[in-house]
């Protein structure tokens, strides 16, 4: 199954020389399940848009340091590439600023939230099982960096993740699109990276510092789960795509 990753984002300068780019970050948190996947980058932030829906069997669309109401040139074409996603019932899983762009392009409301910065080790209440979702999780713990929410959902849009920072964490439409607030493709080194680089001048100090010291107490982010249930979408996804077709 190939998986087209939309880019949305890019590394600062100071990061992209200690980490991995965005797409090799998702190429390689999928890769913690046997999903057995091709990957082709089309970097949306840089202007570039598939030829088609079905260009690839699925889709995802990764974060980004913009907000969706920055309304850059580049993201207009990407929501009416969310639109056709959606009509045509091909899969795709949004990311933080994909969680964000998938609900303002279907209808929904994303704001830098009064509520400050998500940052660190959050947990995240399972309020929906879906079949893709191997397991009993009743919450599961991923790494957040962001400050934008969604705050009105789009019609059809129901949570399958939720907390108290961020009633709206987990998102399904329909049986062909999901999405999630945090950050299930981030190690801890990145997190840990971006927390050090940016505490004290983009987040506030004493959110970072906490943000790091509850990392330090030794519970990790659960990328395994979070990567089974993405593979299991897309399968289950081209499994359906299979039965109708034949």
């Amino acid at each position: 199954m190939k998986i087209g990753i939309l880019e949305a984002g890019l590394l600062r300068e100071e990061m992209a020389s200690r980490f991995d780019p965005y797409p090799d970050m998702f190429a390689d948190f999928l890769g913690l399940a046997p999903g057995g996947f091709d990957f082709e980058t089309v970097s949306s932030i840089r202007g570039e848009l598939p030829a088609s829906t079905d260009a690839c069997d699925g889709w995802l669309i990764t974060g980004s340091r913009h907000g969706v109401y920055d309304e850059l040139d580049w993201m207009g074409p990407l929501q009416e590439f969310i639109r056709r996603l959606a009509a045509d019932e091909v899969p795709l899983i949004g990311v933080c600023f994909g969680h964000q762009i998938i609900a303002a392009a279907l209808g929904g409301k994303v704001v830098k939230s009064d509520k400050g910065w998500g940052v660190g080790l959050h947990n995240y209440r399972v309020d929906r099982q879906h079949a893709w979702m191997a397991g009993d999780e009743r919450e599961v713990g991923i790494y957040a960096f962001h400050q934008d929410q969604v705050v009105e959902l789009p019609d059809g849009a129901e949570v399958f993740l939720s907390s108290d920072f961020c009633p709206y964490a987990g998102l399904s439409y329909g049986r062909s699109i999901i999405s999630v607030q945090a950050h299930p493709e981030f190690e801890s080194a990145y997190e840990t990276a971006l927390l050090e680089a940016y505490g004290g001048s983009v987040v506030p100090l004493d959110v970072a510092a906490a943000a790091l010291a509850g990392m330090q107490r030794g519970r990790q982010a659960d990328r395994a789960t979070l990567a089974n249930w993405f593979t299991s979408f897309m399968l289950s996804q081209q499994g359906l795509a299979a039965a109708v077709s034949g």
